[in-house]
């Protein structure tokens, strides 16, 4: 596992750029998997500059959704769906057909899974999956003790998730889903690189536990510790707690492996 270092999160977001930007250059029809929250919020806004500023084509490229909300109503706008349109799709300039997501207003949610876990495959698989990290450790919705052998599946929201994702309701948690469907594990482990950006000296125990702690259910995100290509992106305030921070700054500083294995 890589884990790189930077600043703060505006540094991160330009390095993911980045390297999503030298993909795209490399494979243009490239399937890029996306993450909602407000951490990935500055890759998609560096991408979108160097879009404008013509100095990476994503006419082509494809977009895959990693999670999303059972129960809200289709255009709610706290969607996962509305959320990666209004944040992603829309300001690349793509069109809505290169979007793949699962259906969260679906009668039979586990057809919908697996129907997904399909349209994943059939479309070649996730070149690139951009996570971010709760403070409890999940990745997309697998919340801990989530199987790693886990696919696309429905789940139960934990209370602090639930907490967590409030504001995005105006703080209302009376108005927070208590189901998701999510990528599972195994799913997000099938993705070719898997990018996690993590800001915040509130990551910072499940950044360590993710890099520096043992692979557990306990822990969803420690199963990076088993991808051949996971790169970890962490400001100094989430990686305030790894013991290898010096090694980090000194190995990967200088230029990740974004290409691949």
């Amino acid at each position: 596992m890589e884990v790189v270092i930077v600043q703060d999160a505006k540094a991160g977001g330009e390095l993911i750029a980045e390297a999503i930007a030298d993909l795209l250059r490399r494979k243009p029809d490239a399937l890029l998997g996306v993450a909602t929250g407000s951490t990935p919020l500055p890759v998609y806004e560096a991408l979108t500059a160097k879009v404008r500023a013509g100095a990476v084509d994503v006419s082509r490229a494809r977009i895959a959704q990693l999670d999303e909300y059972v129960g809200l109503p289709a255009g709610h706008p706290e969607s996962y769906r509305s959320t990666v349109l209004r944040q992603v799709v829309e300001p690349l300039g793509l069109d809505r057909g290169a979007f793949l997501g699962p259906d969260g207003t679906a009668e039979d949610v586990q057809a919908a899974c697996e129907a997904y876990d399909r349209a994943l495959a059939e479309a070649g698989g996730v070149d690139l999956q951009i996570l971010g990290i709760g403070t409890d450790g999940h990745i997309g919705f697998n919340e801990p003790c989530s199987s790693l052998a886990s696919r696309t599946r429905i789940k139960t929201l934990t209370e602090q998730t639930r907490i967590d994702n409030a504001r995005f309701f105006d703080g209302r948690l009376d108005q927070v889903p208590h189901h998701v469907i999510t990528q599972g594990i195994g799913t997000i482990l099938e993705a070719r690189h898997l990018v996690l950006l993590a800001t915040g000296e509130g990551k910072a125990d499940a950044v360590a536990a993710t890099v520096e702690g043992p692979v557990a259910a306990l822990v969803p995100a420690s199963a990076l510790q088993l991808h051949p290509h996971a790169t970890v992106v962490v400001d100094e305030a989430a990686a305030s707690k790894l013991k290898l921070a010096g090694y980090f700054r000194q190995t990967y500083a200088a230029k990740p492996s974004w290409q691949g294995l």
